[in-house]
């Protein structure tokens, strides 16, 4: 089977809301600020 990309899916496993309600994905989110990544979440 291809991917067949699934926007609201991706939003919710991988977007900014996931991420902030858990310490983990704070820390994604710290780390990811410090590499001054353009884009911090989905």
């Amino acid at each position: 089977m291809e991917y067949q990309p699934k926007f609201l899916k991706r939003q919710r496993t991988h977007g900014w809301l996931k991420r902030i309600s858990t310490r983990g994905g704070i820390e994604v989110i710290l780390r990811r600020k410090l590499k001054e990544r353009k884009s911090l979440t989905v």
